[in-house]
């Protein structure tokens, strides 16, 4: 049986391709999304490889988070990596600019969200014991201020600090922590945050 990993926001960038790399090294793939046709897509392109199951799934929603755990079938359950990807940034106005909802939708999304799935993950990870992982995605703008950064860049702050933490907690129980933090890559990250301004550098 193959190791299980556990991506979340595996419909686009980092989660898609982490989603093609982990499939290649011969891991059987849990993949979520809020696009369940997207992840339909990436399901008919990498199952026959590897055992794919996929699940519509909304971070921000602890319960239908636990639920989505607890229903994995039978050859998915034993989770022995989380990848923690799902995320976004938006308003890249200045702070004075912006509207309240924007920062509680960051907010929610990349530290709710993020302790969400790890809180209900951690219970099987600890149990597969030596060699488990949990990798989240940060990024340097949890190291460096840039205007319109405000929230954003405080959340992937949060997610640095959020795994460094976990690490000391979880020294003895076999279960690594990485805070990958990335810089400029071509994603749909930009049009997301800029509402589709293709334009935008």
């Amino acid at each position: 049986m193959s190791d299980v990993v556990f991506i979340t926001g595996a419909t686009s960038g980092f989660g898609r391709a982490a989603a093609r790399r982990f499939a290649q090294a011969g891991w059987s793939l849990v993949l979520t999304g809020r696009r369940f046709e997207r992840l339909q897509v990436l399901r008919e392109e990498l199952q026959g490889r590897v055992p794919v199951h996929i699940a519509a799934l909304d971070v921000r929603d602890a319960e239908a988070v636990r639920q989505v755990v607890a229903a994995l079938p039978e050859g998915f359950r034993q989770v022995r990596a989380l990848i923690n990807n799902a995320g976004l940034a938006l308003a890249p106005q200045p702070a004075q600019q912006v509207a309240l909802e924007d920062w509680h939708t960051m907010i929610d999304t990349n530290i709710t969200g993020l302790v969400n799935v790890t809180h209900a993950l951690l219970p099987t990870l600890i149990a597969s014991g030596q060699g488990a992982s949990i990798v989240n995605l940060g990024s340097v703008a949890g190291h460096w201020p840039y205007p319109g950064g405000h929230v954003y860049g405080a959340t992937k702050a949060f997610v640095e600090q959020f795994g460094y933490n976990l690490r000391c907690d979880l020294l003895g129980t076999g279960v690594r922590v990485t805070d990958i933090a990335p810089g400029m890559a071509e994603t749909e990250f930009t049009l997301v945050r800029t509402k589709g301004d293709q334009a935008a550098s």
